[in-house]
């Protein structure tokens, strides 16, 4: 463990209740694990992380208040805002029950939250404990979501369907369809989140998955603005490349249907944890892959289709034409799908999880976003970092056909592809010794050592 004035230390992580959330807060958690300290989550009842991921961690739920009608309404936000609520008065008695049971020598030295679970900061700081905030999303939806306060302001909210593809107002490179716009639009509601998010309050520190080489400017930006240090550390997943921390039963046949396939052949095609689409939509999606003629691994998660729980959902007559050039599973272990020598491509919703993780091993993206800070990644994706293309009109097979083709086969898809790669290179600089995710790392763990 990590002695600090011949004690040692406890971390407490407080993770947000949804996959894209928990896994890099449980990342975190097994790399500060390595360095020495002891590790508990507290987390809440809903989507409560499997502990036997992680056996090294001390689990401890809370209870939320969530009914079945808050958990199946679909309505994120609205269950973030209730876990706000709901969670204050029972996390604090559950820390200061850690605190009054600690032993001499394992007492809690910080707690990191993740920023939507803010409730955190007012328990640790009425308990005389250190916070720290875990930003899981980019600077880039860090800064355009503030931008949403000061378009309120001025006028340009609620939007208007002419104005979508017209450049935001002092946000280059940004059109107004580009913006994190939630699941409900831009409610009173959604900008009162972000305000409570982004408020560092008395916490000490913020810790970012993210990195120099993709934001270096964004995250200048942002420290000029910030009166407590910022960490940037990702990304978390290739620091942390053991954890897992899935909600979901992962389907590793897929592995060795790809050891079949040859190099950069496949694309794989998910839609993450949360994001759904209509029955229509899959279908013409489901065509225009198997019209592609590429082979390709696709991820129909149970609840990915609105209305439905099955994997019947597949078009009639649809594994049949495809027979074995496409291999269909309900969940896939991404990272290691993503670092296979078989994936050439992926087809994402353009979660940050996702799109790190895609970066790191060199696979360029056709991005689908759904809502949130998916806009912003893929609009950075496509159009300023240049390693994919982005689908914006409804899905039509022709069309899914054409992008597939276009990253998997055609000239500009190989340029995507390197450019990928380069970025590839510039993250293990980043994660190497003396890199700025490295340097920074150490700089976290310092400041927690002098806590």
């Amino acid at each position: 463990m990590v002695e600090q004035g011949g004690r040692h230390s406890r971390v407490v992580l407080v993770p947000c209740s949804f996959q894209g959330h928990i896994t890099p807060m449980c990342q975190l958690g097994t790399i500060l694990y390595s360095k020495g300290f002891s590790i508990t989550v507290v987390h809440t009842q809903f989507n409560s992380p499997n502990p036997s991921n992680n056996p090294e961690f001390k689990f401890q739920a809370i209870p939320d208040g969530l009914s079945d009608h808050d958990i199946s309404s679909g309505n994120i936000l609205g269950t973030i805002a209730l876990l706000n609520v709901n969670c204050e008065v029972p996390f604090k008695e559950c820390l200061a029950q850690m605190v009054k049971q600690q032993d001499p020598g394992d007492e809690i030295v910080c707690v990191i939250y993740d920023e939507m679970m803010f409730f955190s900061e007012s328990a640790a700081n009425q308990l005389k404990l250190k916070s720290i905030i875990l930003r899981t999303t980019s600077a880039a939806a860090c800064i355009s979501r503030l931008a949403l306060l000061r378009l309120k302001a001025e006028g340009y909210i609620p939007l208007q369907d002419p104005m979508m593809q017209e450049p935001v107002p002092r946000l280059h490179p940004y059109r107004f369809k580009d913006l994190p716009i939630s699941q409900l639009g831009i409610t009173e509601n959604y900008l009162q989140l972000i305000i409570n998010s982004y408020n560092t309050r008395t916490s000490s520190a913020v810790i970012w998955n993210t990195m120099d080489c993709l934001e270096q400017s964004l995250l200048a930006q942002i420290q000029q603005q910030y009166q407590v240090p910022i960490f940037p550390i990702g990304p978390l997943h290739k620091l942390s490349p053991t954890s897992s921390s899935s909600l979901l039963m992962v389907d590793t046949n897929c592995i060795t249907w790809l050891d079949r396939q040859a190099p950069n052949s496949v694309i794989y095609v998910s839609s993450g944890s949360v994001a759904s689409m209509d029955k229509k939509e899959l279908v013409e999606m489901a065509w225009g892959l198997a019209n592609s003629k590429q082979p390709f691994l696709w991820v129909v998660r149970p609840g990915s289709v609105n209305g439905s729980e099955e994997i019947e959902v597949l078009p009639e007559g649809f594994k049949e034409a495809v027979g074995g050039t496409g291999c269909i599973v309900k969940w896939a272990p991404q990272k290691e799908v993503l670092s296979h020598d078989a994936v050439g491509g992926f087809w994402t919703h353009c979660g940050w999880n996702s799109t790190l993780e895609s970066i790191s091993e060199g696979v360029p993206m056709i991005c689908r976003p759904c809502f949130g800070d998916q806009r912003v990644n893929a609009m950075y994706v496509s159009r300023v970092w240049r390693i994919g293309l982005q689908l914006e009109n409804e899905l039509e097979r022709g069309e899914t056909e054409k992008a597939v083709r276009r990253l998997m086969v055609d000239k500009e898809g190989e340029e995507m592809r390197q450019r990928t790669k380069n970025f590839k290179e510039e993250v293990k600089l980043c994660i190497g010794e003396g890199g700025s995710s490295y340097n920074s790392m150490n700089n976290f763990l310092e400041l927690i050592k002098s806590i």
